[in-house]
């Protein structure tokens, strides 16, 4: 029987007449990191609330590391670290005071949670700015302080609520290479494994990026408070293998319009100077022999018109329209 460090059933959570997450459920394995994925309002912050116990679900049932989070809120609250959308850290306290305070919070003393402390500052980059106010923080300072923070008593959950959103790129592949280092760490070894139990920590992280959601290792695609979708991101690709086209011409207007006039296609999308297009299952090659001269014929140009591989982007695209059949 697989051991989730995270089981949500059928959970649901409405405000008034809005219903923000809708007969959700998901489990997530020691070890493993699930990328929430979805736009602004599908419902990915409430279910982090409901997880942490911020809100209480209408129906269903959330377990953190076997205990419910309604009726065992301590013993599951003591399992999981939590950073949330906006910077929650005091920007009068430093760097230290700052994860003195959520420790001790917590309970722990203080030879228990300074040599953790330094430990997790050097792991995350911040151990030369331990005297510093936090409100003199970068955004992606900030971001990591958030995390030592929410390690700081050795959680077997971590729970991310698009962590680097508004964050450069730069920053935003640092803080991966943390969370990817975290969960891959030996749980047998020293360190940041260590006390995180067989399998290492799990970690649930939401994010409106696609390119972070393919570094995860299952996704869930959420619309209208719904997952829509979940599996691996190679096999959510694979559901529109040899259905996409990339075309790259001008002017853009008149490739998007003779496109969308073609019967084996389903729908057009600019990804940024170039134009992908989906087609019907086993038409691309149709579609690439006819459209060339279709383009030309309205007076468009050609420079590159090719079949790709699918993008997550192109498949929660998809899904969105309910054109994808498994």
């Amino acid at each position: 029987m697989t051991n989730y460090l995270v089981s949500a059933t059928n959970i649901s959570k409405s405000f008034g007449e809005l219903k923000a997450v809708d007969d959700v459920s998901l489990q997530i394995k020691a070890g493993e990191i699930y990328g929430l994925v979805g736009a602004d309002g599908a419902g990915k912050t409430t279910i982090m609330r409901l997880l942490v116990g911020a809100l209480k679900a209408d129906s269903g049932q959330v377990n953190i590391c076997g205990y419910d989070i309604d009726s065992q809120t301590e013993q599951a609250r003591s399992q999981f670290g939590y950073l949330s959308q906006r910077f929650s850290m005091y920007e009068d306290l430093t760097v230290l005071e700052n994860i003195r305070f959520f420790a001790e919070v917590r309970g722990l003393k203080s030879n228990e949670w300074l040599p953790r402390c330094m430990e997790i500052l050097e792991f995350v980059g911040l151990e030369k700015f331990t005297d510093r106010r936090a409100g003199q923080l970068s955004g992606g300072m900030k971001q990591k302080l958030g995390l030592a923070s929410a390690l700081v008593t050795r959680p077997r959950v971590l729970l991310l609520d698009e962590p680097t959103t508004g964050v450069d790129p730069v920053t935003r592949q640092d803080f991966w290479q943390l969370v990817i280092k975290l969960v891959s760490a030996s749980p047998s070894g020293r360190g940041m494994s260590e006390g995180q139990g067989e399998g290492g920590v799990s970690v649930l992280i939401s994010t409106p990026y696609m390119d972070e959601a393919s570094r995860c290792h299952r996704v869930g695609f959420m619309k209208s408070g719904k997952i829509i979708a979940e599996d691996t991101p190679s096999n959510l690709r694979a559901l529109l293998n040899g259905r996409i086209l990339e075309l790259r011409g001008s002017p853009i207007n008149v490739l998007r319009h003779v496109a969308h006039q073609d019967l084996d296609v389903e729908d057009v999308q600019a990804f940024g100077d170039r134009l992908h297009i989906r087609v019907r299952e086993d038409q691309a090659q149709e579609v690439l022999n006819r459209l060339r001269s279709e383009i030309q014929s309205a007076g468009g140009q050609v420079d590159e018109l090719r079949s790709i591989p699918p993008g997550l982007e192109d498949v929660f695209i998809a899904l969105s329209e309910n054109a994808v059949v498994e």
